[in-house]
């Protein structure tokens, strides 16, 4: 494997004194330590995945570290992104990452991205990088980094996590390998995928992910050992087991196969079924405001609660039936068919599923919760706990 960064970077007295230990490696030595300084590297996200990738690159002496993110720490975060700490709640993300890391090494050049990733500036803010590390949680924006990275030939090292389990990969179809579509070409609907604010997710598992992304990266950049590029390797805590799965690179892959059809970047939340009229206009979803008018009145329907009783045990909306999604199969029929019932969960997407199954049982008068209770604590009930 050729390294990816030919340019180097000549280390000061001091930092032969801290990686000392990386020059005694045959594998790194002054060379390899001297492309690690020269190398950019992106990451995507400053949360579960981003924080152990952004800690130990920084840590390994990569010179230039950029990051993409314009969300805020939460107290919720805390328990898996590790680049933040309790003072830091309420903080801009990039600003609690940029002070951790300069801490870590002070001759780090941090370079925060603080926007959304779209198809209108995604190709210009990765263009200067070397790698690009995603550690993002949604199908859009993974369709994004892919596509771009392929446009512009940079290696992709992929992350997911979800409860108990997480995944690595390398995408380069430059280098030989496959893209993300190769391995998934389409993404699945919108409201079959429960995200990690939903379902939950294990901490450590994060670590064990990033890890693994940081690892990738440094190897890229080194051209040393043998990459995950066309393997996808999938780690089970509860099991402690790594399954390795071949991906193969798809010759009719859109954006990287040999007829191409993706040439520039698209609608991606379009093309992962979350347009602007499936996320804001939904004539199924109602508001947090509409609920409360609907209670404030006092008018005549059913509020049901379709999270799990642990969830529930954190917060709850006052005088909401509790019927969790995996036993509405077994209950439905305690609902009457004769009442408006409007469903709810954390988010929306446990909710509208439960809206769907009822459909087909032949209830008509029944509506989602757009936000849930999340949307519910934030903009209608702030002294709820955050759920």
């Amino acid at each position: 494997m050729q390294p990816i960064v030919q340019n180097r970077a000549s280390l000061t007295p001091e930092e032969r004194h801290r990686y000392a230990r990386h020059l005694l490696l045959p594998e790194v030595g002054g060379e390899g330590q001297e492309r690690l300084k020269a190398a950019k590297v992106l990451l995507i996200g400053a949360g579960g995945l981003g924080s152990p990738v952004a800690l130990y690159l920084a840590a390994a002496g990569i010179g230039t570290i950029g990051m993409v993110d314009f969300d805020t720490v939460d107290f919720s975060n805390l328990h898996r992104q590790i680049l933040h700490f309790t003072p830091d709640a309420g903080q801009p993300k990039l600003q609690s990452a940029g002070a951790k890391l300069k801490a870590i090494n002070p001759s780090l050049n941090f370079i925060p991205h603080s926007v959304k990733l779209t198809s209108a500036n995604t190709l210009e803010i990765i263009r200067d990088y070397d790698v690009v590390v995603d550690g993002t949680d949604n199908f859009p924006t993974r369709y994004l980094v892919n596509d771009a990275c392929v446009l512009l030939r940079k290696p992709n090292v992929y992350g997911s996590i979800f409860r108990f389990e997480g995944m690595a990969s390398v995408f380069a179809p430059h280098l030989g390998g496959p893209c993300y579509r190769c391995w998934y070409p389409e993404p699945p609907p919108p409201d079959k995928v429960p995200n990690c604010a939903e379902a939950g997710v294990l901490g450590v598992i994060c670590g064990t992910i990033g890890t693994i992304q940081a690892t990738e990266a440094i190897k890229l950049i080194l051209g040393k050992g043998e990459s995950l590029m066309g393997r996808l390797l999938r780690y089970d805590a509860l099991a402690m087991t790594f399954r390795q799965l071949k991906i193969p690179k798809d010759s009719n892959c859109p954006v990287c196969g040999t007829k191409r059809t993706i040439i520039k970047l698209i609608d991606y939340a379009a093309f992962c079924g979350m347009s602007q009229n499936t996320m804001n206009e939904n004539p199924d979803d109602i508001s947090v405001e509409t609920l409360k008018q609907m209670r404030d009145a006092r008018q005549d329907f059913l509020l049901v609660d379709v999270r799990n009783p642990d969830e529930v045990a954190i917060c709850e909306i006052a005088g909401s039936k509790k019927l969790p999604l995996p036993e509405l199969p077994q209950r439905f029929q305690e609902l009457s068919k004769d009442k408006l019932i409007v469903l709810h969960c954390k988010m929306g997407g446990r909710s509208s599923r439960a809206l769907s199954f009822l459909r087909q049982q032949g209830y008509t008068q029944i509506k989602n919760l757009a936000g849930g209770i999340t949307a519910w604590v934030e903009r209608i009930d702030p002294t709820l706990a955050q759920p």
